[in-house]
């Protein structure tokens, strides 16, 4: 029989491409979202739009009636934090636990807390010394303690990849490229840690389909690509055909707007990220999954440039290096 997965907030940044890769792999997806789909989504087969607010408990946990897995893709924004991750994360709790259903979490390098070491291990202590640190232990605390409860937590590092913008992929190294500038937020020789939505997507599935082998409350890191900032610029290079000049993220302007600006306070807090060295360690997913799904860089960079173009872009605008 077909699986089948509910996805919370398939409209949004991870959510859409989740929907794509659960729809490739054959299952039935129940996308859920406020309004509509990205075009990608709407009126494809195997994908049923479900139109509810996230806090509807009765509406998700109708949406979920029947699923096999439960995948918690909502994120609010960053200035609604506080009053939005617990709220959000228990009514995904809920449909999943009243359903059944594995409980899948996108988790993130928060939890290391601002002095986080270079490589990150299932191991490595937590450490909630920052406001969103706190948030994430509490969600995956809550998740574990949750009787009856099946989930997941699959960790990565920043997203890149898949149409919807806001990651500092697109806000930030992707928005000056036209113009000759490669905009890097920190030092481009430390190593960042960096998921491409496509691959991570994919883990995700795999991982869904050894459902019956996951009991209580599991958590794998999904390594992506740990490079360095001059790598992603090289990368970057070859697959615009042009040279690039790096140019530094203005944080001193952001600082100095930061406490009449409150997203740009809630960013500049987590600055630290760019100033620490840091690799995921993915050796638990591996030893579960076999290997984990793994775009080359050069090919990943290619796929989230052309996945932030206008439709009308043509392939004529890319090197024969990026065509290639």
């Amino acid at each position: 029989m077909t699986s089948t997965v509910l996805i919370l907030g398939a409209a949004g940044r991870i959510g859409h491409v989740l929907a794509q890769a659960f729809a490739d792999a054959g299952w039935t997806v129940r996308a859920q979202a406020r309004k509509s789909l990205p075009a990608e989504l709407a009126g494809r087969p195997g994908i049923e739009l479900v139109t509810c607010d996230a806090l509807d408990a009765a509406a998700l946990r109708e949406a979920a009636r029947g699923v096999d897995v439960v995948v918690h893709a909502l994120n609010p924004v960053y200035t609604k934090w506080e009053g939005m991750v617990m709220p959000l994360a228990e009514a995904a709790i809920a449909a999943a636990r009243d359903s059944g259903a594995l409980l899948m979490v996108p988790g993130n390098v928060y939890n290391f807390g601002r002095e986080l070491p270079e490589r990150l291990t299932l191991d490595t202590p937590e450490r909630g010394d920052l406001p969103k640190a706190r948030l994430r232990i509490e969600v995956e605390a809550r998740l574990a303690a949750t009787p009856g409860l099946d989930s997941v937590v699959i960790r990565a590092g920043d997203f890149f990849g898949g149409s919807q913008k806001g990651s500092w992929f697109d806000v930030s190294m992707a928005s000056r490229i036209k113009s000759g500038k490669f905009v890097y937020p920190g030092e481009p020789e430390l190593m960042h840690a960096w998921a491409y939505l496509p691959d991570l997507a994919q883990a995700f599935v795999r991982v869904a389909e050894r459902r019956a082998e996951l009991h209580g409350h599991r958590r794998f890191h999904f390594a992506g690509h740990a490079v360095t900032g001059n790598d992603m610029r090289a990368a970057m290079e070859r697959a615009v055909g042009r040279p690039l000049r790096v140019a530094s993220m203005p944080w001193w302007l952001m600082r100095l707007v930061a406490p009449v600006v409150p997203m740009m306070r809630e960013v500049v807090t987590m600055s630290y990220l760019w100033k620490r060295p840091h690799r995921l360690d993915d050796s638990a997913l591996r030893e579960f999954i076999g290997p984990v799904p793994h775009t080359p860089l050069d090919q990943a960079l290619l796929g989230a440039w052309n996945a932030l173009q206008p439709v009308s872009s043509s392939p004529a605008d890319l090197s024969a290096s990026a065509r290639a």
